[in-house]
């Protein structure tokens, strides 16, 4: 796979964290995951360092013609939602479409994206509370502020600066596939997927806190018995808990329910056979622990916004590119 070459705008007075993260995760070269990785640039629309909150400085030799150029351009956000974007930035992100490349936004970098019209007529979102100010000054776009990030294809948007995580981690996965995003995320201590609203993806477990130890226990005797139908009895059996205990804890534990942690680590489970087997989908489905194919094609279309066999087919044209 050729090197995916990502680029970043810093500017004056954002906080480190916003750029951080597509540092970390686009620019760290994980020694350990044997992969051709991205190559990242940090850009600045001036030559002029710039001040990061906290009072520290920054500086590039990269302008707006290397971030026009990357194939990943991401906005990580804006200094006020309520400005202007400069009319370099508003031209350098539509070069960067029109050549292409993937225009990613997070939190506030929305504005950054609908003041260039990138986002007219596709879904977006951003920081809740900036939601009905995107929709007031960019009427053309769809906005929605539940899920943590939509992806459009060649414009991806993120809601606030934490969620920058979630799609990144979205971005990962879909260039190198579900192992190395899993992979990536233990790295980060993270989760590979997050709930949020009508998010498109799947849901996923905060690991248990050291006391909630029973749900732990549970959680691996389900992740080995995954085929098989698990109910909150067999949960609550395995933690040596009553059903209504568990729950309670469970809750605590995860911030989720039980339905839905199961149906999350059934479509990971079934992402993994996807990418790396020829089994057919009803194979799959079964092998997953769904009842039928068609309740996998159900939740597994409301978590990636695909089907099974687009998701297949998709990975491997990825791949073979």
């Amino acid at each position: 796979m050729p090197l995916r070459t990502v680029s970043v705008l810093a500017y004056d007075g954002m906080t480190a964290f916003e750029a951080g993260i597509v540092i970390e995760v686009f620019g760290f070269a994980w020694p350990d995951i044997d992969q051709p990785w991205y190559e990242l640039k940090v850009c600045t629309e001036t030559p002029e360092s710039i001040r990061v909150l906290g009072g520290a400085t920054l500086s590039s030799p990269h302008g707006l013609d290397e971030f026009a150029a990357a194939d990943t351009v991401v906005i990580p956000s804006v200094a006020d939602p309520r400005g202007t974007t400069s009319p370099e930035l508003i031209a350098a992100l539509r070069q960067a479409h029109r050549r292409g490349a993937r225009i990613v936004s997070i939190c506030s970098g929305a504005f950054a994206l609908g003041a260039a019209g990138l986002l007219d007529g596709r879904r977006a979102t951003t920081h809740w509370r900036y939601a009905d100010l995107l929709r007031e000054r960019y009427p053309a776009v769809q906005v929605d502020p539940e899920p943590l990030y939509t992806d459009e294809g060649d414009v991806l948007t993120s809601a606030g600066c934490a969620a920058g995580l979630d799609l990144a981690m979205h971005l990962v996965r879909k260039d190198f596939g579900a192992a190395v995003a899993n992979a990536v995320a233990r790295r980060l201590v993270i989760q590979p997927y997050r709930a949020g609203g009508q998010a498109q993806y799947i849901e996923s477990p905060i690991p248990p806190e050291p006391d909630d130890a029973p749900v732990a226990r549970s959680l691996g005797w389900a992740l080995e018995h995954l085929a098989e139908p698990i109910g909150v009895p067999d949960l609550a059996r395995e933690a040596g808990l009553s059903p209504r205990t568990y729950l309670r804890h469970f809750s605590r534990a995860t911030g989720t329910t039980p339905a839905k942690w199961l149906i999350a680590q059934r479509v990971q489970a079934a992402l993994t056979m996807l990418e790396t087997g020829d089994a057919p989908v009803e194979e799959i489905a079964l092998a997953a622990g769904f009842a039928t194919p068609v309740t996998m094609r159900h939740h597994f279309g409301r978590a990636l916004r695909t089907s099974p066999s687009a998701y297949r087919r998709t990975f491997r044209e990825r791949r073979a590119g």
